[in-house]
């Protein structure tokens, strides 16, 4: 069992910067890909935002933040950040992370996932 929790969510100014964390509780964090995604206003999915493999070296971006989006991660605090910057009113959502074992693009086809944590960009 793993449990996740978001943090670093609020809001910000569109042109700003937000890093958000996921801390998982539990074993071998390190073995797990790490998704995030989030869920905008008024939709009923949560789109794919970015992802990472266990070691770290392959991830993926969503076209919508590719190029001012980071994701890392830091197995000896069990964390998992997202770095976004030039935030836009588009970005608004709740941000979830995921832990799973293959690398997917879909939330529920990750064994665990968070509450969320609110992004709000006013423009």
């Amino acid at each position: 069992q793993v449990q996740l929790v978001e943090s670093g969510g609020g809001l910000v100014q569109a042109g700003g910067s937000l890093r958000l964390s996921c801390v998982a509780s539990g074993r071998a964090f390190d073995t797990y890909v790490v998704g995030w995604f989030r869920q905008a206003p008024g939709r009923e999915r949560a789109a794919f935002v970015a992802t990472i493999s266990s070691s770290g070296g392959t991830t993926y971006y969503a076209d919508s933040v590719k190029g001012r989006s980071t994701i890392s991660r830091d197995d000896a605090k069990n964390t998992v950040y997202l770095q976004i910057d030039s935030l836009r009113p588009e970005d608004t959502a709740v941000y979830y992370c995921a832990v799973g074992r293959e690398l997917r693009f879909v939330l529920k086809e990750y064994a665990y996932w968070g509450q969320g944590t609110q992004v709000t960009v006013s423009s």
